[in-house]
């Protein structure tokens, strides 16, 4: 098992990154919450890890605070959620956000994430709310870095994104348009698209 990888920052379009430590680039995936606290590519980084093996391929996933990955390795135990869903939860609110949806039952918010139905959103509070009261989740990551390099380049990062999280393309572009006023990166843009979905 790789726990986690130190080294530089060599590519970035959410989800994936890569990361070189010593020569060798390790692919990853990571939730866009990990993302907004990324360094510039060719600066030094820190992410813990966690490998998920398939039959077709190894997928290692990135992440920023010990906290995400915690909750992560606790959703891929609850039936019917695999590491996409379990990345685009960690992506669509924060630790304590998810934290709050299961203590207050609060399924619609968590339907709000793509790819969670009502089902899944139950099972998720109900499978949740005990492993949740004897985790210590502080949701201490730290605040967003910086990326991208012009607007086009920006929203189509944005974009790729929100469809790898499962968007439908129309609904991505509707998102990106709405929330691309004001923006200055790929991070920005992603997270003011996700809290226009939230409040949807």
């Amino acid at each position: 098992m790789i726990g986690h990888l130190r080294g530089r920052v060599a590519s970035r379009r959410p989800p994936q990154l890569t990361i070189d430590v010593s020569g060798v680039g390790y692919e990853l995936e990571a939730p866009l919450s990990t993302f907004f606290t990324l360094p510039a590519i060719g600066e030094d980084v820190f992410l813990l890890t966690h490998l998920v093996v398939r039959e077709d391929a190894h997928v290692l996933y990135g992440f920023a605070t010990s906290d995400e990955r915690q909750l992560f390795r606790m959703l891929l135990r609850v039936s019917g959620v695999g590491p996409k869903i379990a990345l685009a939860l960690l992506s669509g609110m924060s630790v304590e956000g998810f934290a709050s949806c299961v203590r207050q039952q609060d399924v619609a918010s968590l339907t709000r994430v793509p790819g969670i139905g009502r089902k899944t959103a139950e099972r998720l509070v109900v499978e949740m709310r005990d492993r949740l009261a004897g985790a210590a989740l502080s949701d201490d990551y730290p605040g967003a870095g910086t990326g991208g390099s012009g607007a086009g380049a920006i929203e189509t990062e944005a974009f790729d994104a929100l469809v790898a999280l499962g968007y439908k393309p129309a609904e991505a572009q509707r998102l990106i348009k709405s929330a691309a006023p004001g923006t200055h990166s790929t991070e920005d843009l992603i997270r003011r698209a996700l809290q226009s979905a939230a409040r949807e």
